[in-house]
């Protein structure tokens, strides 16, 4: 006869255990993982006390890079909208500077926000801003130096985005919508509803948002993906009320550029 023996349970590991932990601090709807004790009351209290540290936490860090979404939406709504987004989107590392980069992408598919449809946009525009707050500090391009460059030379000249360089585009009026409800502007009825695009940068100390005329987000958007500034221009063009040289020295003087080279693709 063929002699059988028991096999004790396999124990979870510590990479196993440490995700149930995280996966439970997050999820009010997963019960506390098993095995944890507690040397002040109870272990499912203390677990309680700890998981709602956190979601405040959480909540309170996206509530920071958020405070005009927060103001259009209010407190109460804010707060449920960004306790889902935690529940979905736990931090991936204990440095916050960059967790809810993506709360707009977020907002966009948040049911409840749907008839707000410039939210996102408004939620994008404030993450650019808290990302160009956070960049690292480099010498912006003078104008003088574009200034310099010859003539013939100037379509191929090349410009690298400053790293707090943002670009929001958007079919809203975001630009005036963030300036009201960030103590930029008075709050007033906002009597035509176009699409405003903007520029941020942080060319000193404080992060600087500039509404953009029309098509210097495409010259922008051309220049910082590669292109030449021959072929960026002639795209812009082609936006009505287009104006080259408005266009860039709204950008020099806001310090949107690292460098300038010229020739070939860097």
């Amino acid at each position: 006869m063929p002699q059988y023996t028991s096999q004790p349970n396999p124990q979870p590991s510590r990479h196993d255990t440490q995700a149930a932990f995280a996966a439970a601090l997050v999820d009010r709807a997963m019960p506390m993982p098993s095995g944890l004790t507690a040397w002040t009351g109870p272990p499912a209290r203390r677990f309680g006390v700890y998981r709602n540290n956190v979601a405040a936490g959480l909540t309170g860090a996206v509530a920071s890079r958020y405070p005009a979404v927060e103001k259009v939406v209010g407190s109460d709504f804010f707060g449920a909208m960004a306790a889902a987004y935690v529940s979905a989107h736990p931090p991936r590392s204990p440095l916050l500077l960059d967790y809810a980069a993506d709360f707009g992408d977020f907002i966009a598919d948040f049911e409840p926000a749907r008839e707000l449809a410039y939210l996102p946009d408004l939620a994008r525009l404030e993450s650019a801003r808290a990302r160009a707050y956070h960049a690292a500090d480099v010498a912006a391009l003078e104008p003088a130096v574009l200034a310099a460059v010859p003539p013939d030379s100037l379509a191929q000249a090349r410009l690298t985005p400053h790293p707090a360089f943002g670009l929001v585009r958007s079919p809203h009026p975001v630009v005036t919508i963030w300036a009201m409800n960030a103590g930029e502007a008075a709050l007033a009825p906002i009597e035509e509803w176009v699409g405003e695009d903007a520029l941020v940068v942080r060319p000193r100390l404080s992060v600087e948002v500039h509404r953009l005329p029309p098509g210097a987000a495409v010259l922008l958007g051309s220049l910082v993906s590669g292109a030449a500034l021959g072929p960026a221009a002639e795209m812009a063009a082609e936006v009505p009320g287009f104006d080259l040289s408005l266009a860039l020295a709204i950008a020099l003087r806001a310090g949107a550029f690292a460098t300038l080279s010229l020739g070939e693709q860097r």
